[in-house]
């Protein structure tokens, strides 16, 4: 069973995810990938303002290929998650609520959602045509000498993730290599 969700994100939705839980989420998402992230904690880090308020808001690690004609957007697959690890804090110390990319995050990630009350989604790699059927507008926001790795606010509906990291200490990846251990061949 899924569960559906909308942002921004309540406190009250965030901890009743548990790590495994399949959702499809409803609302807004902001894309960032390296450099965005680089560029908002630079800003954040001066006492600048970002390009929008992370209160309860979810980024997906994308950097979206240019749409084809008619298209809202282009492949918009997850990027691989641990390489924003350096950047979480500052965005979760101003709210941000959710994170979605593909592939495990550090112990000192995992310890920071915690700390912060905050999730990680994990959405599928390799399906980067049938994540943009979920995408039905895209706006850049900010940093476009950027380009693909520009801030664009996407409006998704039922987009698929699975609970990677949860409030609750949950790990995905860690339950499932104790269960494949387990196995014996």
């Amino acid at each position: 069973m899924e569960k559906r969700i909308r942002t921004p994100l309540t406190e009250e939705v965030v901890e009743s995810l548990r790590a495994g839980d399949r959702v499809l989420i409803t609302g807004y998402l902001y894309t960032a990938r390296d450099a965005a992230h680089k560029r908002m904690v630079e800003a954040i880090n001066r006492g600048e303002p970002l390009p929008f308020d992370l209160k309860g808001q979810v980024v997906y690690y994308v950097g979206p290929t240019p749409p084809k004609e008619g298209q809202v957007i282009g492949s918009a697959g997850p990027t691989t998650a641990i390489r924003m690890d350096k950047y979480v804090e500052p965005l979760l110390k101003l709210g941000l609520k959710g994170m979605i990319g593909k592939g495990y995050r550090s112990p000192q990630v995992r310890e920071l959602l915690r700390k912060y009350r905050a999730v990680y989604f994990a959405a599928v790699g390799g399906v980067a045509v049938l994540l943009k059927r979920h995408i039905k507008s895209s706006e850049l926001i900010a940093y476009e000498d950027l380009e693909t790795e520009a801030v664009r606010r996407l409006y998704v509906e039922d987009f698929p993730v699975i609970v990677a990291n949860d409030v609750h200490g949950g790990d995905v990846f860690e339950e499932g290599r104790k269960r494949y251990a387990r196995i014996e061949i």
